[in-house]
């Protein structure tokens, strides 16, 4: 130790120690949390296929690159359905035609049974005044009822016609969907970090995704911490990040804390979000200094303290006469505490809570910058 400063005091007998004092000061001090963890993936987009048994044509995306939503990452072929297609249009103009078909029977079979109902009426008359016999009136009775059904039948058939043809128009559609789906298309923007779709292969709706997405491409630190630790936390507090490899930290800010602690561990899960994600990899570790709270008032150095079952005590100094009080702390920050009752900011403290002066000593107070031991 060099220099020391001057003393504090007119007490100039040698005999009385020279303690190393601190001056209470206000200040500022952040509650820190430190945790650790890897850096992964805010939400992951599996891209499968909407049609399923068609091969990959044609690839348009690769890993590491950034696309937007609704930009095309691979084609099937669409040879078969276009074949199928043509097959259901044929039917289709089929149909149509049958329907035309029916309609000019049932039009027939229309003015058939009204001829009928008019010969039927005619021979009523007649039966009347006795110019027809019974059974010919019989016969134009049955003309008339085997007309009247022959119209019901071509009527069906015109019904049937037409559901045949709403059902191939369907299947067209049907089609003409699948056709559009043969464009896999990114659902969202973001980075893509897998691909497993290879040309020629088969695509499956049921089986490994063609494409992974990092959405938005968002990444954020996945930490564990204690579960008192955990308690401190809220939503939107915020972080900085050191990543390995990294030279500068980057901010974070929490946007979900885990509502369950590993009953093994004791340890809960905090997810902080990165604000610039294209300075990190998935599966990077890193570390998180979280600001939990901030306070201000007088603070001391942590050595100034001293705690024991009963609370904490400090020492003052008053005309060189060494004081213990009790104190309340809050915040540690850095080597600082935030002595939030018991002394006032100006007062002479002992840097060095345990050294070896007692409640009433006198002394010789020595200021040092440097706070060294006593």
């Amino acid at each position: 130790m060099t220099a020391i400063a001057h003393s504090e005091s007119n007490v100039s007998d040698k005999r009385y120690p020279a303690i190393v004092v601190i001056e209470a000061n206000q200040a500022r001090l952040t509650d820190r949390v430190v945790a650790t963890g890897t850096i992964e993936a805010v939400e992951e987009v599996y891209v499968q296929p909407q049609v399923d048994s068609l091969a990959i044509k044609s690839l348009s995306a690769d890993v590491g690159d950034k696309v937007v939503a609704g930009q095309v990452l691979a084609t099937l072929d669409d040879s078969s359905l276009i074949v199928q297609k043509a097959q259901l249009v044929a039917n289709q103009a089929k149909g149509e035609a049958s329907v035309a078909q029916y309609k000019i029977q049932l039009n027939d079979a229309k003015t058939n049974e009204a001829e009928a109902q008019r010969q039927l009426v005619r021979g009523q008359t007649l039966v009347s005044s006795g110019s027809m016999s019974t059974s010919e009136l019989q016969k134009l009775e049955t003309s008339a009822t085997n007309s009247h059904n022959s119209v019901a039948s071509a009527a069906q058939a015109v019904a049937i016609a037409e559901a045949d043809l709403k059902a191939v128009i369907s299947q067209i559609d049907e089609v003409n969907l699948k056709l559009s789906r043969t464009a896999i298309k990114a659902p969202f923007g973001g980075l893509i970090t897998a691909r497993n779709a290879k040309i020629g292969a088969i695509a499956s709706g049921s089986g490994t995704q063609l494409f992974t997405i990092l959405r938005d491409d968002q990444l954020e630190l996945v930490a564990d911490v204690s579960e008192d630790d955990i308690l401190k936390m809220r939503l939107g507090q915020t972080a900085k990040i050191t990543i390995a490899g990294l030279k500068d930290p980057v901010d974070g800010k929490i946007r979900l804390i885990s509502p369950v602690v590993n009953s093994t561990s004791r340890l809960g899960s905090v997810h902080i979000a990165l604000t610039d994600s294209d300075v990190a990899r998935q599966g990077m570790y890193a570390n998180a200094t979280i600001s939990v709270a901030e306070g201000d008032g007088v603070v001391l150095p942590i050595s100034a303290v001293e705690t024991n079952k009963s609370g904490s005590v400090t020492r003052i100094v008053r005309d060189n006469i060494v004081h213990q009080i009790s104190i309340e702390t809050g915040i540690v920050d850095n080597g600082r505490v935030l002595i939030t009752k018991g002394i006032k900011a100006g007062d002479l403290v002992v840097v060095k809570a345990g050294a070896f002066v007692r409640d009433g000593d006198t002394i010789r107070p020595v200021r040092d910058a440097a706070a060294p031991s006593n």
